[in-house]
């Protein structure tokens, strides 16, 4: 009898746990403003565009990762809303907006499957 609560219990916590997609990882990092956390979806090499600075090509992960940081703190982002997502092959785009005081700005990051993980290659906000 033991043995069947045992198996009941481990079968119900199974179904209970559930895994978070790559995207849905990305959304949340970027909810939650952590610049760390986006970065680890980066790609080795990502293309970046920030509002109102030039479009970096080819910026390695770690670079890519401090200048989004600096970007949070210099516009005071406060959250993150998602507004689609697309999939064509093994790439998939997802749009969103970034929340700040004083207005909404437009994202836009591409992902690449790669190595069994979706990866950002191009993280555009306007």
């Amino acid at each position: 009898m033991k043995k069947l609560f045992l198996f009941c219990g481990l079968i119900l916590g199974l179904m209970s746990f559930t895994f978070q997609s790559d995207t849905d990882a990305i959304v949340n990092a970027f909810k939650s403003r952590d610049a760390a956390q986006v970065g680890a979806f980066f790609d080795e090499y990502v293309d970046m565009k920030l509002l109102d600075k030039d479009e970096v090509k080819n910026i390695g992960r770690n670079q890519a990762t401090i200048t989004l940081k600096a970007f949070f703190a210099e516009n005071k982002v406060s959250g993150f809303e998602k507004v689609s997502e697309r999939e064509i092959g093994n790439t998939m785009y997802l749009a969103g907006k970034l929340l700040t005081d004083g207005k909404g700005m437009n994202v836009t990051i591409l992902l690449k499957q790669k190595d069994g993980k979706r990866q950002i290659i191009t993280l555009r906000v306007s």
